[in-house]
């Protein structure tokens, strides 16, 4: 036989050897196929129950990751109860600041309050002092005579709502001693009886102490407690000292 023809059976041979070495392997992955298919529809279910009902196996990496995560979560949840807490904390010191700044204004009203009372007060105490003073600038000053101690007289009497007039006061003066203030009776019954009559209108001395006009001298002598004394006896048995014409 020839060399060129123990080449071409090889080569077909090789050919058929490959051919059925591959029919081969398709027979065998169809025979495994076709003990894989379930017979009927429980046969497709146990698999999915015994998947279902098997632990599922961790591996180290994924364990570690899932404890990663439970750690994340609860750094999480401690980092907001932290700002909640610092919110509450910032919300509380905002209210006790705005409370003091309250306690603190009303605090600087109430002594405002008080500065303006108490200036207000003194104010009218001045006030009043200086008006006490210009009214004592304005006192009129009466001359030491007869008229003076007259117009004196009706001055306090128009204060003390005691009536007369200046000819009532004038006219009994000079009937009961001729304008002099020390004039004294030692002669009639009241000089008889221990208590004679004296000054301008000629009064006792328990008439001048019954009638005593407060503000006056507590003296008989004395020409405008005289004659306030006199009027004042005159208005309450008389009505006036104007109506009094002879001793009285």
């Amino acid at each position: 036989m020839s060399v060129s023809r123990i080449s071409s059976r090889s080569r077909r041979l090789n050919k058929a050897q490959k051919l059925s070495v591959a029919g081969v392997s398709t027979l065998a992955a169809a025979a495994v196929g076709f003990s894989l298919i379930p017979n009927d529809a429980s046969a497709t279910t146990e698999p999915q129950a015994a998947s279902a009902a098997a632990p599922v196996a961790y591996t180290g990496s994924q364990t570690q990751s899932l404890e990663a995560t439970g750690l994340g979560q609860n750094t999480t949840a401690e980092r907001l109860a932290k700002t909640a807490e610092a919110a509450k904390a910032k919300e509380e010191a905002a209210k006790k600041k705005a409370a003091a700044k309250a306690e603190a204004k009303a605090k600087a009203v109430a002594e405002a309050k008080s500065e303006a009372a108490a200036k207000a007060k003194a104010d009218a105490k001045k006030r009043a002092a200086k008006k006490a003073s210009r009214a004592a600038d304005r006192k009129p000053v009466y001359a030491n005579n007869l008229d003076g101690w007259i117009r004196e007289a009706l001055s306090i009497m128009d204060r003390k709502n005691i009536p007369g007039t200046y000819e009532g006061l004038h006219r009994n003066i000079i009937r009961e001693s001729s304008g002099d203030p020390r004039a004294i009776n030692n002669w009639d019954i009241n000089a008889i009886n221990g208590v004679p009559s004296k000054g301008l209108l000629q009064v006792i001395k328990p008439t001048f102490d019954f009638y005593h006009v407060k503000g006056t001298k507590h003296d008989q002598y004395d020409p405008v407690a005289n004659i306030t004394a006199a009027a004042n006896y005159a208005a309450d048995k008389y009505g006036s000292i104007d109506n009094v014409d002879s001793a009285y």
